[in-house]
């Protein structure tokens, strides 16, 4: 048997209403609990007081004084020589239990209490002298408070009040879960959600984001795979023919073949490296001066290196293999263009690390920089005629920093050449 119910809707305003409920039982029980009992016992205890006085006039025979207190006090007095009312009395009842006790208390005869519900009266009757009954009759309200009656209504009245403003609120909640449940599916389906946009709490539009982003990393991961397929087709198409023409006519060098192997062999290479970027990896304790400064060393022996770091670094947890390759790739390519200068900074923030890998080569143009970040894309017109490689170097960096949730822009060096700025977070 299922107790907590399916829907979200329900099980928030539950969440909500229940705790509400059991506060409010809390204060009622603890509070007015006592509180009731102790303004009925007061009640009790001043009516039975001017009655016990009353009656102590009629046995005296002084009925003027009975009329006038009655009058002052607002009980109507009448004496009977026989009455007929029901075999059972409401002595024990709980609103007149504590009038019966005084009663009895202090006037050490019984008094015979009855209640008339629909007319909310009450009448005591008690013996009294030459075998009389006399019958002091008023409102319940002088024995009865009915403010706990009130209260709980009140207390009802707050839990739908509460209820009425709080229902719309989670229901546009979930309505924004329910849109990106639908999106989600749609987008596993590989289908687009025209007009899908964030909408309700922070939390959930950074929710409806974070899989927007998703979203468009698949799609990305999808078509560079595709790419990736065709580019391997394409480059390594060329060096066969090549080879394949050199044997069957007989002009085959090794020296040619040895060239055609090497170029395909650096082209598979460079397919692996790009493959293994998203391998899975455990996050470590990383020192990015200390790999930075090695990386530059050994990319650029020959340049002039430029390095600022904090004088404490933040600490950074990454995966150290797939960091180490996306700043490699960065580096070296700075490197292989630089002139003589190659210059890397590192700036902490309480919430990212930045750095900053800049050459002083002629750079790369602005209306090609969003293309430099593609895989399989080469620039050689822009940065060198004599590069041949595979076009992954900045594409491989790319996919390592965003699986680190970074960001890497490509922007202009004040040295004249290229700016690659990375964004980790912490």
């Amino acid at each position: 048997m299922r107790i907590m119910p399916r829907s979200f809707l329900t099980r928030t305003i539950l969440m909500v209403l229940i705790p509400l409920i059991i506060a409010l039982l809390i204060v009622t029980n603890a509070f007015f609990g006592n509180h009731w009992k102790r303004v009925h016992a007061t009640l009790a205890k001043t009516l039975s007081g001017e009655i016990t006085t009353m009656v102590h006039f009629l046995d005296k025979g002084d009925s003027e004084a009975v009329k006038t207190l009655a009058h002052d006090i607002g009980i109507n007095v009448s004496i009977h020589d026989s009455l007929k009312r029901p075999k059972h009395n409401d002595n024990n009842d709980r609103e007149a239990g504590p009038l019966a006790e005084n009663l009895h208390n202090r006037l050490k005869q019984p008094a015979n209490i009855y209640i008339d519900r629909s007319k909310r009266l009450i009448f005591v009757d008690i013996p009294v002298k030459d075998n009389k009954i006399a019958t002091f009759a008023t409102s319940m309200h002088r024995i009865y408070s009915t403010s706990t009656e009130v209260f709980l209504i009140w207390i009802l009245g707050s839990i739908l009040i509460v209820s009425i403003l709080v229902t719309p609120f989670i229901i546009l909640h979930t309505r924004s879960i329910r849109r990106i449940a639908k999106a989600a599916n749609k987008f596993g389906r590989g289908m687009d959600v025209p007009g899908f946009k964030p909408s309700g709490s922070a939390e959930i539009r950074e929710a409806a984001t974070a899989m927007i982003t998703m979203k468009e990393r698949l799609n990305r991961y999808n078509k560079t795979r595709t790419d990736m397929l065709n580019a391997v087709g394409h480059d390594l198409k060329t060096p066969l023919t090549r080879m394949r023409l050199a044997v069957e006519t007989d002009s085959a060098k090794k020296e040619d073949l040895l060239a055609n192997i090497d170029r395909m062999t650096e082209m598979v290479n460079g397919y692996l490296a790009f493959a293994r970027g998203e391998i899975p990896e455990i996050e470590q304790s990383v020192e990015l001066p200390a790999m930075l400064t090695r990386i530059a060393r050994d990319a650029a022996p020959n340049k002039e290196i430029i390095l600022n770091f904090p004088e404490e670094p933040a600490l950074f947890y990454a995966r150290p293999a797939a960091l180490t390759s996306a700043f490699t790739n960065i580096i070296e390519n700075a490197a292989r263009y630089a002139k003589k200068t190659l210059k890397i900074t590192e700036i902490d923030s309480e919430e990212s690390v930045t750095v900053t890998i800049e050459d002083d080569g002629i750079g790369i143009p602005d209306d090609k920089k969003a293309q430099a970040l593609q895989p399989f894309v080469r620039l050689d017109e822009s940065r060198s005629e004599k590069t041949g490689g595979t076009g992954l170097g900045l594409s491989i960096a790319q996919t390592a920093i965003e699986n680190h949730g970074g960001e890497i822009f490509l922007e202009d060096s004040d040295l004249g050449g290229l700016k690659v700025r990375v964004v980790l977070p912490l």
